[in-house]
């Protein structure tokens, strides 16, 4: 058995090698930075930075741009299933049970964003 997995094994060990010998080198024979007050400003097209950096934003903006991509995947699956019912339905009914139920966790977690204030932008 181990027959099979020695090829695997050696290449494994000889990249594992190869990366620990690169940074080794690197950190042996490469140049060695300093430090230097002008070069660790950021740079900001030319114009030395002045005040405070980007405002921040409330975090109900990023709440709501996760709910709208997960709501909107959610779409996604339905469209396709949506194109393919009737199909679907003469083989088998519990393809719209299994959609109802999806439909109804989704409008639960709809519900429960709502209760949440996810969607309130005053408060």
């Amino acid at each position: 058995m181990l027959n099979d997995y020695l090829p695997v094994i050696l290449q494994a060990l000889a990249a594992i090698g190869f990366a620990g010998a690169a940074l080794g080198l690197s950190v042996l024979l490469g140049k060695r930075g300093s430090y230097n007050e002008t070069k660790e400003t950021p740079y900001e097209c030319g114009m030395l930075p002045i005040g405070e950096g980007a405002p921040r934003f409330s975090v109900k903006f990023y709440l709501v741009a996760m709910l709208f991509v997960i709501f909107d995947i959610e779409v996604v699956f339905m469209y396709p299933w949506a194109v393919s019912f009737a199909d679907l339905v003469r083989e088998d009914v519990m393809v719209l049970w299994s959609m109802a139920s999806f439909a109804g966790i989704l409008t639960i977690a709809y519900v429960y964003a709502l209760k949440k204030g996810a969607l309130n932008w005053k408060g």
